[in-house]
């Protein structure tokens, strides 16, 4: 008797989850966090319209949910200024991700990234069998015209790109990113993560034709909305690339509960513009923070703050591990020269007194 016949792309890759996520490491700690700062999830919370619709659209999840998503699709395309058919949703940006590689990427294609980016993306290229070529960081950027230079050295089919960028929390202008499109290959999509995007300065989000087949730009309910644990994200781009998409995605992948939430959610402007000043409130006060026990808050145009410990990445390990002792869930980057970091994420007032007085204690332990 025999099992299954695995694929050899897929026999020789590790089973791994790609995050150790607070839950686990609390269980494996025997307590739970005492402030919860580590994954860059919303702790304000959704709008209360979007709580109110999900409680509402529970009673009805015996129902598949529209598989067009119709009713999310044209409002975020009305608020947008675009067409719904330049929108497509999906499961979170991470979903979005793992179709857009399947639809483009075959075995030994390659594929650009900064080393130290977004680490979902690599495993999809990689569960795929793409080739990933990867470019340093430069001052704590994702350095685009390397990445552009290494598409075209590679004849790359995707050149993956996040703004603002996560771990460091670093932006270009929107104008930057528009002419990194007149560089570009050939037959190379931009893809343009702008998770954070909400929370960025005035002129991050470039102004690119929904339109241009040379990008497609991916959002998210997760961070600004406060809606992590529903799943919800968007991509913007050209109707031909938007209706691929349905060769291969998950047609039921989208909840009820979900759709009625973000629907809810998109729509409460003010608990949006709410989020996003506590967010800025919340970056000073971690900043402060930071330079209080000497260390330096990086600039942030996100829900973080990564703040660079001053020394290697072994000292930076050893503050995240006193934190975590101390009930402080932080991560931080793991590729230098981003490693020598911890990055924080905004939390309310009484979160960020835990790790006021959590971290002079860290950072003993770990100079001890």
């Amino acid at each position: 008797m025999t099992g299954p016949r695995y694929p050899d792309l897929i026999a020789k890759l590790p089973s791994s989850v790609p995050f150790v996520g607070p839950e686990v490491q609390e269980r494996q700690r025997g307590a739970p966090f005492r402030a919860r700062l580590g994954a860059n999830e919303s702790v304000f919370g959704p709008s209360p319209f979007a709580v109110a619709a999900m409680q509402d659209a529970a009673g009805q999840c015996w129902q598949y949910a529209d598989a067009t998503n119709y009713d999310l699709i044209h409002a975020i395309a009305a608020r947008m200024g675009v067409r719904p058919d330049n929108i497509i949703i999906g499961e979170g940006i991470d979903g979005l991700l793992g179709y857009l590689v399947r639809l483009l990427v075959a075995p030994g294609d390659a594929v650009v990234t900064s080393d130290g980016a977004y680490p979902t993306f690599n495993y999809h290229v990689t569960g795929f069998g793409g080739t990933l070529h990867k470019v340093p960081f430069t001052s704590d950027h994702e350095d685009i015209d390397a990445l552009m230079a290494k598409a075209h050295e590679v004849q790359a089919k995707l050149v993956y790109l996040s703004n603002p960028d996560n771990p460091m929390g670093s932006w270009h202008s929107g104008v930057r990113v528009e002419k990194a499109l007149d560089a570009l290959p050939d037959g190379t999509l931009l893809l343009l993560d702008e998770a954070y995007i909400e929370f960025a300065p005035t002129g991050t989000a470039p102004k690119i034709d929904a339109d241009d087949p040379r990008v497609i730009r991916m959002r998210t309910f997760s961070k600004a909305f406060g809606m992590a644990g529903a799943r919800v994200g968007y991509g913007i781009g050209a109707p031909d690339l938007i209706k691929s998409f349905d060769k291969v995605r998950n047609h039921f992948g989208m909840s009820r509960i979900s759709q009625a939430g973000a629907l809810a959610a998109f729509e409460d402007i003010a608990w949006l513009t709410d989020v996003v000043a506590l967010v800025a409130d919340a970056r000073d006060r971690i900043g402060a923070i930071a330079r209080d026990n000497g260390l330096t808050p990086l600039p942030s145009a996100t829900n973080f703050v990564t703040i660079d410990c001053g020394r290697d990445g072994a000292f930076a390990k050893a503050v995240l591990a006193a934190l975590i002792d101390q009930g402080v869930f932080v991560r931080m980057p793991f590729v230098s020269p981003g490693d020598r970091a911890i990055r924080v994420s905004a939390g309310r007032p009484t979160d960020l007194a835990v790790l006021e007085r959590a971290l002079p204690k860290a950072l003993d332990m770990a100079r001890g």
